[in-house]
């Protein structure tokens, strides 16, 4: 029955496969909101190293999302050998670390300039608001100067990976994207 009902559900609404890359500094949350995405729930993650893939269903969408690794400014250059194919990204900002927006919208910025990136979606997640300090979502858009971006559609969302909340505000609004034929 389970396998009917899904046949029926894929006729009606349609499957879509997506490339969605999580990027941002390290320690803005980017596994912890993977993993909260696939397994919904928190998980004790360490920094990661290389990057992690998994697979998260969502509105009729498979994201094969790929978290790639900031470490260092070594590792950046290596980003490029996931570009192909992308149709999103969701760009993940600690709100709390106010002494590092700075790195982060030059890193961002210079994301949105590669060549095979240039089509993709892009959802920003204003991370950490359950931190004294964090910045709301509008402060987050001066800082990254999210209104130079003209050529793509975007989003920014308020988010707490450790709560839970914003996530799935932030996928509905991207897979309604997708669905719309942006990315």
């Amino acid at each position: 029955m389970g396998i009917l009902f899904t046949r029926m559900f894929s006729s009606i609404f349609g499957n879509k496969e997506a490339r969605i890359l999580v990027l941002g500094l390290d320690n803005a949350g980017k596994t912890t909101i993977l993993y909260r995405l696939q397994m919904g729930e928190v998980v004790s993650t360490i920094p990661t190293i290389g990057f992690n893939v998994e697979t998260v269903q969502y509105n009729n969408i498979k994201f094969q999302v790929w978290d790639l690794a900031y470490l260092s400014l070594f590792l950046r250059p290596y980003w490029r050998c996931y570009f192909p194919n992308t149709q999103a990204i969701i760009y993940v900002v600690d709100s709390s670390d106010t002494d590092r927006l700075v790195i982060a919208k030059e890193e961002f910025h210079a994301i949105l300039e590669e060549e095979e990136l240039k089509g993709a979606v892009v959802l920003i997640f204003a991370n950490k608001q359950d931190l004294p300090g964090a910045l709301d979502d509008a402060a987050v858009t001066e800082a990254l100067e999210l209104h130079k971006i003209k050529n793509r559609q975007w989003a920014i969302f308020k988010t707490s990976a450790i709560k839970g909340e914003g996530l799935f505000e932030g996928l509905d609004w991207l897979s309604n994207t997708l669905k719309s034929g942006g990315g």
